[in-house]
């Protein structure tokens, strides 16, 4: 798409235009921006070629950037669920961590005898935002007890928006955040509504998360379902004992870069798995607060991922 043809109109209060409204080269671009490898600066001066004339830096980052009044599949007050704020302990990471407990209202309140089968939501790069908080309670809706930390907590939690949450993650110690996420995995395997099988599911740095949790505490996780998330290591795949459902888009380039070795490697260790590409679509497009979502095949996506966690979780 040329300057000329990009959408003129960038209110991000007004409904998204979709991916194909947008010229892949500014998707990209804006892909380097929400991930730091480019600067504001750095955008601003590419992304000139393709938008029309008038349109400032801040409008266009804005009809690019998550909005997300525009999407929740499942309200907090969705009378079957229950979904509360809950804490844990992280000895090794972050101290004390919050995140968001939903589980279907059957299985709630004291006198519930009621187990279920665990998963543990690992958001992107930039906190326990709203669009993550959604995804555990559609999980809770479908059956699982879910739970999703909020790597953010020691600095004050998610801040309310995705450019604020996206400088505090960067503050945080990589490992003491593995750390994190290992402690809620197994906070979550030993919970009183859990039948001790967690799935963990992670998109972006919370897909390279899920694959990391799948490596560093096969004894823990039952099932792993990364989206879009960077690969561990082939010397270290062999460790992975639960099976794996892989998510990827089509224009994903990064991403896409690394998945042949590790499926290889997954191959190579007799690690049952399953791996996606979705075609035309970009780098976040489960996330339906942002124009790269794409919903045909966010649909598929999800729908693969629950029946993946109820075979490797529920069955049996």
């Amino acid at each position: 798409m040329s300057a000329a043809d990009q959408p003129s109109d960038l209110d991000p209060a007004a409904e998204r235009p979709p991916a194909s409204a947008y010229d892949q080269r500014l998707l990209d671009l804006y892909d380097d921006l929400a991930h730091s490898r480019i600067d504001r600066r750095t955008f601003t001066r590419k992304a000139a070629a393709f938008v029309a004339a008038g349109i400032g830096t801040e409008a266009l980052i804005s009809s690019l950037a998550p909005n997300y009044a525009l999407a929740q599949q499942v309200k907090p007050d969705d009378p079957r669920i229950v979904a509360e704020m809950a804490t844990y302990k992280s000895p090794k990471g972050g101290g004390e961590i919050r995140g968001l407990l939903a589980m279907p209202a059957r299985s709630a309140g004291a006198g519930a005898q009621v187990k279920l089968p665990a998963v543990l939501v690992i958001h992107e790069n930039r906190g326990l935002n709203p669009y993550i908080e959604d995804v555990a309670r559609r999980l809770a809706v479908a059956g699982f007890v879910a739970f999703a930390p909020d790597a953010l907590t020691p600095l004050g939690g998610y801040p309310g928006n995705d450019d604020e949450g996206r400088a505090m993650q960067r503050k945080r110690d990589g490992e003491e955040m593995t750390e994190d996420f290992i402690a809620a995995a197994k906070w979550l395997d030993a919970h009183p509504r859990s039948t001790g099988k967690v799935g963990v599911v992670g998109f972006c740095f919370g897909g390279g998360m899920a694959n990391t949790l799948a490596v560093r505490i096969p004894e823990v996780i039952d099932a792993a379902v990364p989206f879009y998330g960077r690969q561990p290591d082939a010397a270290d795949v062999p460790k992975i004992k639960s099976p794996v459902q892989i998510h990827n888009a089509g224009l994903d380039e990064r991403i896409l870069a690394g998945a042949p070795a590790y499926e290889a490697a997954l191959k190579a260790a007799g690690v049952p798995f399953e791996a996606f590409v979705y075609e035309g679509a970009n780098h976040g497009f489960h996330n339906d607060t942002t124009p790269r979502y794409d919903e045909a095949a966010a649909k598929l996506a999800w729908e693969r991922t629950l029946a993946f966690f109820n075979k490797r979780l529920k069955a049996g």
